[in-house]
């Protein structure tokens, strides 16, 4: 087992949820982003999910789009962040999943990509714009380097296609609990527990829930219907609201504290 199923292998004999933040690599910088990432681990925080910033990151809201940006402004690589979780890992074994696009893995080239991915102490790719059907040679690199390939479920999700993606991925299965992009929102969808049922049908993998979940107190209610709850855009509003004020690392972390707390009450 790799990092991502210890960690779930744990929480499951523990009886608790897990915790996955997101944040934008290189934002303000990845000086930043290795600091972030050591006191999430000290906080609590299950498994970071580290954006690799792309310039046309469809997936994306308004809030990861700016954090995108500002990676890309601070020089920040495929090689830089592969650099930096080496360098987190040297201090760390807090699980890491590389977010990304698949034109970023493409130019390095997929096996190479995947090696120095393992190489660096990633744990899994989740790759937005790969769908499992079309990543020929991509599934046996990462078979082959012990990685995870994470794939993402949606509401509009077929059975057919939720069936297909629970035999082809390990680590966790990644509901995206809104159509749409990434970002912050008022309320929680409706139909979470609906689909979570239907995505349990067909596999015993872990089911961490994502996409505009903004408080803890949604944070706590979701925790109740999945696996573990994923928390990006509320992160990574903060971290875009500091920048490089001293008070960065502190204040993300006492925010992401309050939810380490909410998921691990239920």
């Amino acid at each position: 087992m790799n990092r991502i199923e210890q960690r779930f292998a744990a929480l499951r004999r523990e009886g608790k949820k897990g915790l996955i933040v997101y944040i934008g690599a290189g934002d303000p910088d990845l000086d930043a982003t290795r600091e972030l990432a050591l006191a999430f681990d000290r906080a609590g925080v299950d498994i970071l999910e580290l954006g690799v910033p792309f310039s046309d990151p469809l997936a994306d809201g308004l809030v990861n789009q700016l954090a995108a940006q500002r990676g890309l402004a601070s020089g920040t690589t495929p090689a830089g962040v592969l650099e930096t979780v080496a360098a987190i890992r040297r201090e760390s074994q807090i699980p890491v999943v590389l977010y990304l696009y698949y034109n970023l893995m493409h130019r390095m080239g997929v096996e190479r990509f995947v090696q120095r991915a393992r190489e660096a102490g990633v744990d899994g790719l989740l790759v937005l714009d790969l769908p499992p059907d079309e990543n020929e040679g991509y599934e046996e690199a990462m078979r082959g380097a012990g990685l995870c390939p994470i794939y993402l479920v949606a509401p509009t999700t077929p059975e057919a296609r939720i069936a297909t993606i629970a035999r082809r991925a390990s680590g966790f299965i990644y509901y995206i609990s809104r159509e749409g992009v990434t970002g912050m929102r008022d309320q929680l969808a409706d139909n979470i527990g609906t689909m979570t049922t239907r995505i349990r049908a067909h596999t015993d993998l872990p089911i961490a829930i994502g996409f505009g979940i903004s408080t803890p107190e949604q944070a706590r209610t979701v925790a109740t219907l999945g696996d573990a709850v994923v928390v990006g855009s509320a992160v990574v509003h903060r971290i875009g609201q500091l920048g490089r004020s001293p008070e960065l690392v502190p204040a993300v972390t006492g925010f992401v504290r309050t939810l380490v707390e909410a998921v691990k009450s239920v």
